[in-house]
């Protein structure tokens, strides 16, 4: 046998494993597109739509722009520091008053899930003031508490209370009752038939009024700041409104939703971490 025919084989070898090796890539490239395409096609498709469609004319671009006209003013604004002023103050209202609500509603929720008769007597007033808009009641809040800070932050906090109490009660009561019942058999005292199987058969429910709540508490951020303000998200929003800077406009309010996936997404992974044993509510 010659080195030819020795070389040969070892040569059509390497070429079959590099052809291999390229068509591995190949179908890992594709099933990473799939499921790209799958969860973001619609609106990556979106987004190309509004691009094109304010490029050729399609729709007037002084009233939408389009999408790359909005992320150059997104970038200015940004590099430029413009916008980090309103993105603080309106983290810091939103802030404020979220954490407010949290100390408020969870315990008050828990005491109401675990005391049938307070439930029962607070009720009522909780579910009229639940379905009274915080909006409509903004007017009042200024009336009573005046124009500046205090207002705008109470009525975040007042919007964002309701959804929490009341799904921090409810997730008391869904607690499975078969589970209370082993645990007062094997003599676990009040204690610990709290901490041990009440609280914690409550916090998923606990984390989706958490979610419903940083929600409402963005939206009402907008409100807030529309009326008597010179600084936040939702004054830029307006103000850029008002002097007809478009752009603007859109980059503000893409920042107020890159605020609302950041804390949505920030309770999922807190919730996937305390409730290993549970499914979080996606």
């Amino acid at each position: 046998m010659t080195l030819q025919h020795i070389d040969r084989p070892i040569t059509i070898r390497a070429s079959r494993s590099e052809s291999g090796l390229g068509d591995d890539f190949l179908r890992l490239g594709g099933r990473a597109a799939v499921r790209f395409l799958s969860r973001y096609g619609v609106l990556a498709g979106f987004l190309a739509l509004w691009q094109v469609a304010s490029s050729v004319g399609w729709v007037n671009p002084a009233v939408l722009p389009p999408i790359d006209m909005v992320i150059t003013a997104l970038w200015k604004g940004l590099a430029g520091g413009s916008l980090l002023g309103d993105i603080a103050i309106s983290l810091q209202r939103a802030g404020i008053a979220f954490a407010a609500a949290v100390a408020v509603a969870i315990p008050l929720g828990l005491f109401m899930g675990q005391v049938r008769p307070v439930e029962t007597a607070l009720d009522p007033i909780l579910q009229v003031f639940r379905q009274t808009s915080a909006l409509a009641l903004y007017p009042v809040f200024i009336l009573l508490l005046g124009l500046g800070e205090t207002s705008k932050i109470f009525v975040i906090f007042w919007a964002t209370l309701f959804p929490l109490l009341l799904n921090t009660a409810s997730g008391v009561r869904e607690v499975d009752p078969k589970l209370l019942e082993m645990a007062r058999v094997y003599g676990a005292s009040r204690l610990t038939l709290f901490r041990r199987v009440v609280l914690p058969g409550a916090v998923p429910s606990i984390f989706v009024g958490l979610r419903l709540s940083a929600t409402t508490a963005l939206l009402l951020l907008i409100a807030s700041e529309m009326i008597g303000a010179n600084k936040g998200i939702g004054f830029q929003v307006m103000n850029a409104q008002y002097n007809f800077q478009i752009p603007l406009m859109f980059a503000a309010i893409v920042i107020l939703a890159g605020l609302g996936l950041i804390a949505n997404q920030a309770l999922v992974a807190l919730q996937r971490r305390l409730c290993r044993w549970s499914n979080p509510v996606n």
